[in-house]
C-alpha cells in the first residue's frame, strides 16, 4: 500500500484559504512549491481566490532553469500574468524597496529547502524577514518537510565567515524546516539585525515528524544540481567539495555523487573505500564534466553510492574526502582560490577556517570540530514537529 505523504502548508491553505485571508500577497516561490497532485502552487492559490499580486523568486529563478549563482531576472509569469521580481542578490535597503514595490500586505514564502546551511533558500527567507521587520510586512511560511529528517550535524558559523551561504549561525546540517528556521531567526537574529521582529505566521506541514525523511513525498529537484533525494542526502558532506579545486560532479548526471580532478586517479577510490565510511560505498569512476570545473576534461575520480541514509555521517565524510585528497596529492593545490578580501570559499561553507587549516595540518576530525564554532541549539519554543529535540552528530 502506498505511504501517504505529509500534507504541506500549501495543501493546508488550499483546504482552508482563510488561513491567508489577511491582505494582498507577494508570493516568494519557485517550481518546487507544488500541491500534493504536483500542480503549481501559484496557480492553485490564484484559483482558490487568494489575492496574489506579485511573485518573488530566489536563486535559479522560478523554473530553476539557470545554474548556481544565477537567476532569471524580473519578468512575468506566463500562466497567471503576474509580475515576477527577482530577489537573488538583493538585500538590505534594496530589498526593502523591492517589498514596497510589490504593493502587497504580506510576503508568503513557499520553497522546498534541503536542510543544509549553505543552501541559499534559507537566506532568502532570512533577508525577507529582516526587510519585513523594517517595512511592516507580515511574513507567512507555508512549511514543507526537511528531506533529511531532523538530525543536526556539523559546526556553527563564525561571524567572520558570514555570506549568502550563511547569514547567521545554524548547524551545517540543521535538521529544521524553513518554518522552524523562520521562528528561530525571528526570535533571535532578526531583532539583532534590525531591532524589531517581523509579524510571522507559519502554516505547519501535517503528518511529518523529524524522526525520518518524509516518506511518500515525491521529489521535485529544488535546483538544477539537486536532481534526486540521494543528491540532497549526500550534499551536506560532498557539498564541501565546492570549496576545492575538484569537480563536485556539476556538469554530469550525478552532481555531488561523482567527484575528482584531472590529476586524481584510481588511488582515490581505493583509499576512500579503505575508510569504510558509514552509509556509503565507493566506486572508481571516470567522467567528463560538460560545464563548471574541469569542463571537457577527463576526470578519473570516484562516486559515492548511498546505501544507508540513516548511517550516513556528512561531517565525517566531508573531512575524510578532504584529508584523503591532501594525503594522496600533496603537490596539487586543493583549495579554491579566495575572492579578494574574502575568506576561502571552503571557510564560508564549513563556517570557519578550522576545516581548511585542519586538513593542511593533518588534524583529526575531533580536532577540527574542537577548533570550529559550536553548533547552536534552536530555542525549544521555535520547534514545530515532534520529537521536540534534535540529535546532534559529533
Amino acid at each position: 500500500m502506498p505511504i501517504a505523504p505529509p500534507r504541506t502548508g500549501l495543501d493546508r491553505v488550499l483546504d482552508d484559504p482563510d488561513l491567508l485571508r489577511v491582505g494582498s500577497i507577494a508570493l516568494c516561490t519557485n517550481y518546487t512549491a507544488v500541491t500534493g497532485a504536483l500542480g503549481r502552487g501559484v496557480d492553485a492559490l490564484v484559483t482558490a481566490g487568494l489575492p496574489v499580486r506579485r511573485l518573488l523568486t530566489p536563486e535559479h529563478g522560478y523554473w530553476g532553469g539557470v545554474q548556481a549563482g544565477e537567476s532569471e531576472g524580473d519578468g512575468q509569469d506566463e500562466a497567471t500574468g503576474l509580475p515576477v521580481l527577482d530577489t537573488y542578490g538583493v538585500s538590505g535597503a534594496d530589498l526593502d524597496t523591492l517589498l514596497e514595490r510589490t504593493g502587497a500586505d504580506q510576503v508568503v514564502l513557499d520553497l522546498q529547502d534541503i536542510g543544509t546551511r549553505f543552501y541559499t533558500y534559507t537566506w532568502t527567507l532570512f533577508d525577507l524577514l529582516c526587510s519585513a521587520a523594517r517595512t511592516g510586512h507580515q511574513v507567512v511560511v507555508l512549511d514543507r518537510p526537511n528531506p533529511l529528517g531532523g538530525v543536526a550535524a556539523g559546526p556553527g558559523l563564525d561571524p567572520a565567515c558570514t555570506s549568502f551561504v550563511g547569514r547567521v549561525s545554524v548547524p551545517l546540517q540543521h535538521g529544521l524546516t524553513l518554518g522552524e528556521l523562520a521562528r528561530w531567526f525571528n526570535a533571535v537574529h532578526v531583532p539583532e539585525a534590525t531591532g524589531a521582529r517581523a509579524a510571522l505566521q507559519v502554516v505547519q506541514a501535517a503528518g511529518w515528524t523529524r524522526e525520518a525523511a518524509p516518506l511518500g513525498q515525491l521529489w521535485v529537484p529544488p535546483s538544477p544540481n539537486m536532481p534526486t533525494r540521494t543528491t540532497a542526502q549526500l550534499y551536506p558532506g560532498t557539498g564541501l567539495l565546492e570549496g576545492t579545486t575538484l569537480s563536485e560532479g556539476r556538469g554530469t548526471t550525478k552532481p555531488f555523487e561523482l567527484f575528482g580532478a584531472p590529476w586524481t586517479d584510481a588511488r582515490l577510490a581505493a583509499a576512500l573505500a579503505e575508510q569504510a565510511l558509514p552509509g556509503v560505498q565507493v566506486r572508481e569512476a571516470v567522467f567528463t564534466p560538460m560545464f563548471a570545473k574541469h569542463a571537457g576534461a577527463r576526470v578519473h575520480g570516484a562516486q559515492l553510492h548511498l546505501n544507508d541514509p540513516s548511517a550516513f555521517d556528512p561531517v565525517r565524510t566531508g573531512h575524510t574526502l578532504l584529508s584523503t585528497l591532501a594525503t594522496l596529492y600533496p603537490e596539487q593545490p586543493l583549495w579554491r582560490e579566495a575572492a579578494p578580501g574574502r575568506p576561502h570559499f571552503l571557510d564560508l561553507l564549513w563556517g570557519s577556517p578550522a576545516l581548511r587549516e585542519g586538513i593542511d595540518a593533518g588534524r583529526s576530525l575531533a580536532q577540527v570540530l574542537a577548533a570550529s564554532p559550536p553548533a547552536p541549539t534552536p530555542p525549544p519554543d521555535t520547534l514545530l514537529y515532534s520529537p521536540t529535540t534534535t540529535e546532534v552528530l559529533a
